[in-house]
């Protein structure tokens, strides 16, 4: 199929080119920062933001998009389930 887009450049305006499940840990760091997370199942989201912030998000509804970027997903804090990195 082609893909009508290829010569765009990407920004994080533009739409996400790949994805990867998270499961959320306390000790390990994405294998790269998200320039959105998904969130599948509601509940609540631990995060390690690129600048190093960390907080958690209450409450989140599933089927969720929340354009941050991650370097991790803390398992302390989260509850929320299938959550997907976009890039």
């Amino acid at each position: 199929m082609p893909d009508r887009f290829k010569n765009h450049s990407a920004s994080l305006e533009s739409p996400a080119m790949h994805g990867f499940a998270i499961t959320p840990s306390d000790s390990a760091e994405l294998s790269q920062p998200t320039r959105a997370l998904y969130v599948g199942v509601a509940g609540d989201l631990g995060v390690t933001l690129v600048s190093g912030a960390e907080l958690v998000f209450a409450n989140i509804p599933s089927g969720t998009l929340l354009p941050v970027r991650a370097r991790a997903v803390k398992a302390t804090g989260t509850t929320a389930a299938s959550l997907v990195g976009l890039l």
